[in-house]
C-alpha cells in the first residue's frame, strides 16, 4: 500500500508540482535518489528546502552549514515574501526557458534561480541591519554562483536571469518585476559616486547578454536591450536599444519582451 500524500495541491501549487516531479525523477533515475531526497522530499514546504538548499550551497568551513540553515529559516519566517518572490520566480523560469522544463529544476539545478534566493535572504538581512552578514552572503555567492549582487539593491519577483554567468548588480540599482536578463550583464556605476548612482530597471525588460547598463538612468518598461550593448542613457518604454554606445533601433516588438524572450531586432520596427 503506497503512502498517503499530503493534500497540499489546494493550498500551494507550485510546491505540489515540486514533489510530485522530485518523485517521478527517482523513479527516472534512481541515482539521484540522495539529492532528491534531501532537497525535496525532507522537506514540508518550499520555504524549508530552499533553505536547506541556501545553507548547503553556501556553507564553508568559515561559516558552517548549521548557521546558515538557522539564518534562512529566520528570513522565511520573518518575512513570507521571500517564499511569494521564489515561486513566481520558478514559474517565470518555466515560462520562459526553453530548457527548463520542469519547476524542480530551478531548485535543484539553475545557479541563477539559486544566486537570486540567496540574495533575497541577504536583502533581508540587510534591511534587518544586519549588515556584516548580508556582506558575507553576497562575497559567498559571488565565489559559488558567479553572480554579484550587492545586498542593498531592490529586486522585484519574477526574474529569470538565464545561465547566470558573470552578472554584477550595484548598490543602488532597482530592478522591476518580470523581468529576464541573460548572461554578463552589468548593471554598475560610470565612477566613484557615493550616492545613488547605478541603473533603475523597469518591468518587463529584457536584457541580452553582455549588456552593460551604467550610471543612475531609467530603463523604461517593456523594453529591450541588445546584447553587448553599452547602456548610457535613459531608455523610453516600449523601444530597443542597441550599440556602442546604445541608440533606439526601433519598438520593442511585443507588449512583454521579458516574457517573449524574442532577441531579433527587426530592421523595419
Amino acid at each position: 500500500m503506497s503512502e498517503p500524500r499530503p493534500r497540499i495541491a489546494a493550498i500551494d501549487p507550485v510546491w505540489a508540482r515540486i514533489v510530485e516531479e522530485a518523485r517521478e525523477a527517482i523513479v527516472a533515475e534512481p541515482l539521484l535518489g540522495g539529492l532528491v531526497h534531501s532537497s525535496v522530499l525532507h522537506h514540508a514546504t518550499l520555504e524549508r528546502a530552499l533553505a536547506y538548499r541556501f545553507s548547503l550551497k553556501l556553507a564553508s568551513i568559515e561559516m558552517p552549514e548549521q548557521i546558515l540553515r538557522e539564518i534562512a529559516d529566520e528570513a522565511h519566517a520573518a518575512s513570507p515574501s521571500l517564499g511569494e518572490a521564489a515561486r513566481i520566480d520558478i514559474v517565470a523560469i518555466y515560462d520562459r526557458d526553453p530548457a527548463c522544463h520542469r519547476y524542480l529544476q530551478p531548485l535543484l539545478f539553475f545557479k541563477g534561480f539559486q544566486a537570486v534566493q540567496a540574495y533575497r535572504i541577504a536583502h533581508w538581512l540587510w534591511l534587518s541591519g544586519r549588515r556584516d552578514l548580508a556582506y558575507y552572503v553576497q562575497a559567498r555567492v559571488s565565489e559559488v554562483f558567479g553572480v554579484d549582487i550587492h545586498p542593498a539593491a531592490r529586486i522585484g519577483k519574477g526574474l529569470m536571469i538565464d545561465h547566470a554567468h558573470s552578472i554584477v548588480i550595484g548598490e543602488t540599482a532597482v530592478v522591476g518585476d518580470n523581468v529576464s536578463m541573460l548572461h554578463s550583464v552589468t548593471l554598475g556605476g560610470t565612477g566613484k559616486e557615493e550616492e545613488d548612482r547605478h541603473p533603475k530597471i523597469g518591468d518587463g525588460v529584457l536584457i541580452g547578454a553582455g549588456a552593460k547598463i551604467l550610471g543612475n538612468i531609467r530603463v523604461g518598461n517593456c523594453s529591450r536591450v541588445a546584447a553587448g550593448s553599452v547602456v548610457l542613457h535613459e531608455v523610453p518604454p516600449c523601444k530597443t536599444v542597441a550599440g556602442v554606445p546604445a541608440r533606439v533601433v526601433g519598438e520593442a516588438g511585443c507588449d512583454h519582451p521579458a516574457i517573449s524572450m524574442n532577441q531579433r531586432i527587426d530592421p523595419g520596427a
